[in-house]
């Protein structure tokens, strides 16, 4: 009863941090894609509408973030013997789609832009205020991404370390803005086409971040094995209790923030049933110290064969 008050607790703290670095990232993308809107409109420029677009989609998966992990915090139930845990990797995923969506509607207006001006079309010219909102925007979205992904580490969330690299996508964003609308300012009309060109760059950038999020969410509900360093390390620390041998059937997979190991083990046929079991609850203590509290551990004990027994 204690360790499961003290999980909950952990659980608690845990998800009242998350919401604080969430909330933080959506006071933050609502200010500057309201001042985007306003400098896109009041500047003249194209490249920094669609940026605040991409901001506006910032905002949008801060909230997903915020309702997602708000259920993956919750305990077991019924229909939920392992918990809710993987409703944060579809959080992440959703934020993954996000992402790529946006990433292609940039590189889409970028083209679309660069072929009417191919054609001989003309593109507007941007006012300065652009230019300062694009660079206000990077700076602010950098030292969210900073914050946003020490937190996410630190809180082994998955979700806040995905939402960082949304924080971090819109920066990209932002200097090819400030890059195509610095251009056209400074170059002339014959150069205006570097806004586009530089969005197109910017949205590999972005696409190629959402692709990376998105892999590990899909092997997680494919149901994909841990890492073989993580598994070798799970044996190491079976076998490092004397009296335990033979880790055999070992699965593992993760679960949103926190892993599921289940494994058979051989102990000493004559020992007592509370020996095997002081002992298999030592070794799932210190794998949960490992590898977080939230660690599900199946242990299966079996005897040693006899033959082994003859051998030794």
């Amino acid at each position: 009863m204690e360790m499961q008050t003290l999980n909950k607790k952990a659980d608690a703290t845990r998800e009242k941090a998350i919401y604080r670095v969430t909330v933080v990232g959506s006071v933050v993308n609502f200010l500057l894609l309201v001042f985007k809107f306003f400098a896109g409109i009041m500047g003249h420029s194209a490249a920094m509408l669609a940026d605040a677009v991409h901001s506006l989609s910032d905002f949008i998966t801060d909230i997903v973030v915020i309702v997602f992990v708000r259920i993956s915090a919750k305990p077991e139930d019924e229909g939920h013997d392992y918990g809710h845990g993987k409703y944060e990797t579809l959080a992440t995923a959703i934020i993954g789609i996000l992402l790529l969506f946006v990433g292609f509607g940039i590189f889409w207006n970028g083209a679309s832009s660069i072929y009417r001006f191919l054609q001989g079309g003309s593109l507007q010219e941007p006012a300065m205020l652009a230019l300062v909102a694009a660079l206000v925007s990077i700076i602010f979205k950098e030292v969210l991404y900073q914050y946003t992904v020490f937190k996410g580490r630190k809180l082994n969330s998955q979700a806040v370390v995905a939402n960082a690299w949304h924080h971090r996508s819109d920066a990209f964003s932002s200097i090819g803005t400030a890059a195509g609308i610095a251009g056209a300012i400074l170059l002339g009309d014959h150069w205006r086409v570097l806004d586009p060109v530089a969005a197109i760059v910017v949205s590999f950038f972005i696409m190629k971040v959402a692709v990376q999020l998105l892999i590990p969410c899909v092997d997680e509900l494919l149901e994909k094995s841990l890492p073989a360093e993580v598994e070798d390390e799970i044996v190491r620390i079976i076998l490092s209790f004397p009296g335990i041998s033979s880790p055999h059937h070992l699965r593992t997979r993760r679960i949103g923030s926190y892993c599921a190991i289940e494994v058979h083990v051989r102990m000493d046929g004559s020992i007592s049933l509370e020996e095997a079991h002081e002992m298999a609850t030592a070794v799932e203590n210190k794998l949960k110290r490992q590898f977080g509290k939230g660690t599900l551990v199946s242990i299966h004990v079996e005897p040693v064969k006899k033959s082994n027994r003859a051998t030794e």
